[in-house]
């Protein structure tokens, strides 16, 4: 607990620097405390599930947890919006960094008063060679694809993408090695468990992409301002919370196959929009947008929780702490990729906003509908529907 403290106490304060910031260059490296903070809070609160909930109900939390991720991945843009719109006290983007001096002390106060104590393990070490090896891996694949967006695919892009990716085997041959590695290796022997992995890094980094696409081609495209782009979107804030709820409880009668019908809405939602922008292009009307943005928020919504879940099917309860951290990590690393390749594939595009929103929507259902066959690699239940299937054994 004290980790994630430490993690949400630093977070709150670096969001205060970056909204005090100078200087652009103040900014960004403010920005780079807040991202580095925000790091340590995501997988310990997996951890605390992990350690606090009992095997049989694990399940359910993550299912909880995910959507909870998900909706406010969704709501701080759309909350973003309404601020940097606002205005406040004339400050323009600032207060889009200082309001996280109130969320972070209430949240604070909250994790201090709400949640378990624990000494913690001492023996635990931290895998540094391996967390190097995962940063440089980011750094290298996301400076890449910014670079090649920015200023065009000549060989500064190509190679940080060459290198990101041989980083990026390097950090694998390391959490195979080390001793204390940062993934246990029995995770990475695990199929089903990898199968998730790989499907959250896709799958997340596809929908995050569009959520980005969708905001340019809001503002660009139809001239929307930040509020009004931010309160178009809630319908598919809308679908996700409608979605979670109502699918609480089919993750334990469907399983995997709640994750597959989760891609396959989220895809025709992303078809019934592509070709709602292709035949209306910039004449796109407000309430037309408010279908498809709405299928797809049901899609993402019946996926957060049931891929996190059913991705931990097949584990031992002594991994589900490596287990949660790794998910969680897997979609903050996931949202970094998608924006920055989608945007990619969108800047990179010629032929006005309408064409490269069209292409880049291509691109998200095309990687959704890639993601629909790999459900078969899953765990077919989730954790709690192992427990009831040897009960009744």
């Amino acid at each position: 607990m004290r980790l994630f403290l430490t993690g949400l106490a630093g977070f709150t304060a670096a969001s205060v620097a970056c909204g005090l910031a100078p200087t652009p260059g103040t900014l960004v490296a403010a920005r780079l405390l807040q991202g580095a903070f925000g790091a340590l809070v995501i997988p310990q609160g997996f951890g605390i599930l992990g350690a606090t909930w009992p095997r049989d109900q694990i399940g359910k939390a993550y299912s909880l947890f995910g959507p909870v991720m998900g909706l406010s991945a969704v709501g701080g843009p759309v909350l973003a919006g309404l601020i940097v719109d606002a205005d406040l006290a004339g400050l323009g983007w600032r207060p889009m960094f200082l309001i996280n001096l109130a969320l972070g002390g209430a949240a604070l106060l909250a994790a201090a008063r709400l949640l378990p104590r624990d000494t913690g393990d001492r023996s635990t070490t931290v895998d540094i060679p391996g967390s190097a090896l995962l940063a440089a891996t980011m750094l290298a694949l996301l400076t890449g694809l910014i670079e090649g967006s920015a200023h065009g695919w000549n060989a500064v892009p190509v190679l940080l993408l060459l290198a990101g990716l041989a980083l990026f085997a390097g950090f694998w041959h390391r959490q195979r090695t080390a001793p204390s590695p940062l993934i246990q290796p029995s995770l990475l022997h695990n199929r089903g468990f990898t199968s998730g992995l790989v499907l959250g890094v896709v799958f997340f980094a596809a929908v995050a992409g569009l959520l980005y696409v969708v905001s340019l081609f809001l503002q660009q495209g139809l001239g929307r301002s930040p509020a009004a782009a931010a309160l178009a979107l809630t319908p598919l804030s809308a679908g996700i919370v409608i979605a979670s709820i109502a699918c609480y409880r089919l993750i334990a009668r469907l399983g995997r196959r709640l994750v597959l019908i989760g891609f396959l809405v989220t895809l025709a939602g992303t078809a019934h929009l592509l070709a709602l922008i292709t035949v209306s292009g910039t004449d796109t009307g407000g309430w037309a947008l408010v279908p498809p943005l709405l299928v797809i928020g049901l899609g993402m919504g019946a996926c957060f929780g049931s891929l996190y879940d059913v991705t931990i099917g097949d584990i031992a309860p002594a991994e589900a702490g490596s287990a949660g951290g790794s998910l969680g990590a897997v979609q903050q690393l996931a949202n970094a990729i998608g924006a920055a390749a989608v945007t990619t594939v969108y800047f990179g595009t010629d032929g006005g906003g309408t064409h490269a929103t069209t292409v880049s929507l291509t691109v998200v259902a095309a990687i959704t509908l890639l993601c629909c066959p790999l459900v078969a690699l899953l765990p077919l239940k989730a954790p709690e529907q192992h427990h009831e299937d040897c009960g009744a054994r």
